[in-house]
């Protein structure tokens, strides 16, 4: 089954926590797969079919960076991500709540 899509309002609610943000930047030459990555964690919010992560280019919004496959400018997105089980300080040094964060994803051309 596909994971539901989060709604405006709950990543709206989520800005009002900054220690439940996350911003993340995926790196990497070109070729490397940042495009299936971001594909991947989108999917996971139910935004696409997993069957199409990788394939589809979400992120590639411009006509040219789909008929070349690759990507020309920076585009980014946020997601939402609820740990499976909670974690406690004695088992880890950061403790880990079962709670929604706010996952700002930013997919970036290769170097």
């Amino acid at each position: 089954t596909m994971a539901r899509a989060p709604t405006a309002q709950e990543l709206s609610a989520l800005t009002r926590d900054p220690a439940r943000i996350r911003n993340v930047t995926i790196l990497a030459h070109v070729d490397h797969g940042k495009t299936s990555l971001t594909d991947s964690l989108i999917a996971s919010n139910g935004i696409i079919s997993a069957r199409l992560a990788g394939k589809l280019r979400f992120m590639d919004s411009r006509e040219d960076e789909q008929m070349r496959c690759i990507t020309m400018k920076s585009s980014s997105i946020s997601l939402s991500y609820t740990p499976e089980k909670e974690v406690s300080n004695r088992e880890n040094k950061w403790p880990v709540e079962k709670q929604p964060h706010l996952i700002n994803v930013m997919d970036s051309p290769g170097h």
